[in-house]
């Protein structure tokens, strides 16, 4: 079933989202592209645009679950599958793409740590394959990057490379305010990276007292960051939280993290919660965003001329 709503019954529909909303005259719709049409993806943990084909999407399942990308197009249908070799699924949380040189690459974040036990957690880069290929070819890594937090382990859900400025962003799930750390794409040395802190983000709502307490028993950590993505066109940025997605105006003048620490425009989910994973449309105009489960659906906003310049 297809459902589009409209921006004013999106914000009435969570409770969440606290920063500005679209200016009057403005819309921002909320559609039900499709469903996820592969069995096998039982929690699309990531989500990465194609950099080969624009209407292509990336992702894989969360921890545990087999080393595997999917492939599906903007209605969920599946497009191929591809095994990867020497490296595993421990707690796989967020995909991204991006191109050096005009070689495609998707990025793992091997990041996950619930218990925050982990010592080092992996980003693994893979050559981004050509679906024409036979899906049983298995990839191996072009690189992978293991690396410590200089404050001790976190749990990180929300990973985005940034090829401009040579680095994968990462954001914290569990702290509050959540932090923002940087590790280089192509680090210098094999061993003993650390990353660097940026800084906490301040400008996602703050969970109430009420909200801490509930979420104790019913698990609704609503307020958690889950993904994050850069547009293709370097104007914007997107942080999603398991019920509402955040952007915020990129400006060459401002680093991310001061771009991240300006205004967000925040846009609920509606009755959709649970959402693991967010990436811009190739154009720009769309933010896609899955959520936990088998055949879950695959949702999409079109947010041009949303967001006042």
């Amino acid at each position: 079933m297809r459902r589009i709503l409209l921006l004013a019954a999106l914000l009435a529909g969570c409770s969440e989202p606290a920063a500005d909303s679209a200016p009057e005259g403005r819309r921002a719709e909320l559609i039900v592209a499709g469903q996820l049409e592969s069995g096998e993806l039982v929690e699309a943990s990531g989500l990465a645009r194609s950099q080969r084909d624009p209407d292509l999407l990336w992702s894989m399942n969360d921890g545990g679950s087999k080393a595997r990308l999917y492939a599906f197009d903007g209605s969920g249908f599946h497009r191929g599958r591809i095994k990867l070799d020497d490296v595993k699924n421990r707690d796989w949380e967020d995909l991204s793409s991006f191109a050096v040189d005009g070689t495609p690459y998707l990025l793992i974040a091997d990041t996950g740590d619930n218990d925050a036990r982990r010592a080092t957690v992996s980003l693994h880069v893979v050559p981004e394959p050509d679906l024409a290929d036979d899906d049983k070819v298995k990839l191996e890594p072009a690189w992978s990057i293991d690396f410590r937090y200089p404050d001790g382990p976190r749990d990180v859900e929300a990973v985005v490379a940034d090829p401009a400025n040579d680095r994968a962003v990462l954001l914290s799930k569990r702290d509050w305010p959540p932090v923002l750390y940087e590790v280089p794409l192509h680090p210098r040395t094999d061993g003993g990276v650390v990353a660097k802190r940026l800084g906490t983000i301040e400008s996602l709502p703050p969970p109430t007292r009420q909200d801490r307490e509930h979420a104790v028993f019913t698990k609704e950590w609503h307020w958690q960051p889950t993904a994050m993505d850069l547009s293709p066109d370097g104007r914007l940025a997107v942080i999603l939280t398991y019920r509402a997605v955040y952007l915020y105006h990129l400006d060459s003048g401002r680093s991310l993290h001061e771009s991240l620490s300006g205004r967000a425009y925040g846009f609920g989910l509606g009755n959709f919660r649970n959402a693991e994973s967010v990436a811009f449309s190739a154009d720009s105009e769309s933010i896609y965003v899955t959520l936990e489960g088998r055949h879950a659906p695959l949702l999409r906003i079109d947010i041009n001329g949303a967001l006042p310049e």
